[in-house]
């Protein structure tokens, strides 16, 4: 579904002959990656994805002139000047139920008893709620109300009101929500509730969008064990695979979590060959860097085969960088299989690895989406407030996990800076940048900020 190619010259250099900075790298994904072609879908399937066109109202809403109250359609006239002491009675001739077609008509010293949301019968110019009114007291016990009744059918009798009504008082206008015509949702809305409930409204049953991108995540090392299972000697759990489904999805895409790839590179080639027929994204986390069982760079570096017409081969090849962040050096990026699906190969660290989702793979979710002016993370100012001297190294972008005070327009630095530390993630909720010429950060200087969630 996906249409990516493979990266684009946007870097002066490639792969480790050239320190990438961040913008680059990012340039060169959305560069590449391209948004899903539309497809029409049911409504409640559609939840989470971006509409390709204007919806307009075919019917108006509310369709007619209706009751916001249980109570009675009255006549102005014949409530003007009531009170306790000297209440309007009123003949009630009929009731009127949401669902119903055919109205009684509301003649000079008549009501009818109404519901919410059903049609204000004709003759009738308000209504009356029943907590106005002794609620069909003078009627008899056949036709008495309550506020939290429902009307017995036949209701006849009298009723008094104690209070006098306006014009079009507890009455919902036709059209006074959308008119047929207006233009209900614009191209390039994102389907939440409340836009479904519109769609429903107006009587769309299905509607045309950008379907949400299918993500496969997939974790590397031999090391690695599922949580619930039992460690022995050397193990850690998976995480990574989990935070970044869970990213994922987060960031609108519908994210699959494969199980981590133990350390061999055959094994990997025909695991990530496995999961294409369910990917628009492949997001790989661990072995990109240079040590002896990087797996992921191992398996994908001769991927980019032009002679291979099917399988893994079949992309336009996978190219490993070194980047000029921190966390985050080593990245991945290209594309994979007869379709070209894009891959994006991050680090293994878990700090360094989530980091890389939110400044590189998330933008590329909301690329496939077709949220072109809507994919990178919102960013604001903020003075730093830290009990001492941060330093970064100079050249590189530095990340810091920060905890954000909007109220107070302050930032504060949450665990260290090693990329293992996972409970410092846990406890923020943004990313403090430090530029790639600034080493020294002072306790009260204004820093930009990476708002997370």
């Amino acid at each position: 579904m996906s249409s990516a190619t493979t990266p684009s010259s946007t870097g002066p250099a490639t792969g480790d002959q050239h320190l990438w900075s961040v913008d680059e790298h990012l340039a060169d994904i959305l560069a590449t990656v391209h948004p899903l072609d539309p497809i029409e879908l049911q409504i409640l399937d559609a939840q989470g994805c971006v509409l390709v066109e204007d919806v307009t109202v075919p019917v108006s809403l509310p369709p007619f002139d209706n009751s916001s109250m249980d109570g009675y359609a009255v006549r102005v006239a014949d409530v003007a000047g009531a009170s306790e002491e000297h209440p309007a009675v009123l003949t009630v001739i009929g009731d009127v139920a949401a669902g119903q077609s055919e109205q009684p008509t509301v003649g000079p010293g008549q009501a009818a008893r109404i519901m919410t949301g059903a049609p204000l019968p004709p003759g009738a110019e308000a209504v009356v709620p029943v907590e106005w009114t002794d609620g069909g007291l003078g009627a008899g016990p056949a036709a008495t109300m309550s506020a939290h009744s429902s009307a017995p059918e036949g209701a006849s009798g009298e009723v008094r009101v104690h209070r006098p009504a306006e014009a079009r008082a507890h009455v919902r206008a036709q059209g006074s929500d959308v008119r047929a015509g207006d233009r209900a949702l614009a191209t390039g809305t994102v389907l939440g509730p409340p836009q479904i409930a519109l769609l429903a409204a107006i009587g769309r049953g299905t509607v045309r969008v950008r379907p949400r991108p299918r993500v496969v995540v997939v974790s590397t090392g031999s090391e690695l064990v599922q949580p619930g299972e039992a460690l022995s000697p050397g193990q850690i759990y998976d995480s990574n695979s989990f935070s970044l489904t869970a990213a994922a999805r987060h960031a609108g895409a519908i994210a699959y979590r494969v199980g981590a790839v133990a350390d061999d590179a055959e094994t990997l080639r025909s695991t990530i060959e496995d999961q294409l027929i369910r990917a628009d994204l492949v997001v790989t986390t661990g072995g990109v860097s240079v040590g002896a069982y990087d797996v992921v760079k191992e398996a994908l570096s001769a991927v980019g085969d032009p002679d291979e017409e099917d399988g893994i081969g079949a992309g336009g090849g996978v190219e490993f960088r070194k980047l000029a962040m921190q966390p985050g050096k080593p990245q991945g990026f290209g594309s994979v299989g007869p379709d070209r699906t894009p891959l994006l190969a991050l680090p293994g660290n878990p700090v360094s690895s989530y980091v890389s989702f939110e400044l590189f793979v998330r933008p590329a979710i909301r690329a496939l989406m077709g949220l072109d002016d809507d994919t990178e993370r919102r960013t604001t100012r903020a003075v730093l407030s830290a009990d001492q001297v941060l330093t970064s190294p100079r050249g590189r972008r530095q990340f810091l996990r920060g905890a954000h005070d909007a109220e107070a327009g302050t930032v504060a630095p949450v665990g260290g800076s090693g990329s293992h530390l996972i409970a410092a993630l846990a406890r923020a909720d943004a990313l403090i940048v430090v530029d790639e010429d600034v080493t020294r950060l002072e306790p009260g200087t204004e820093v930009t900020v990476v708002r997370l969630g």
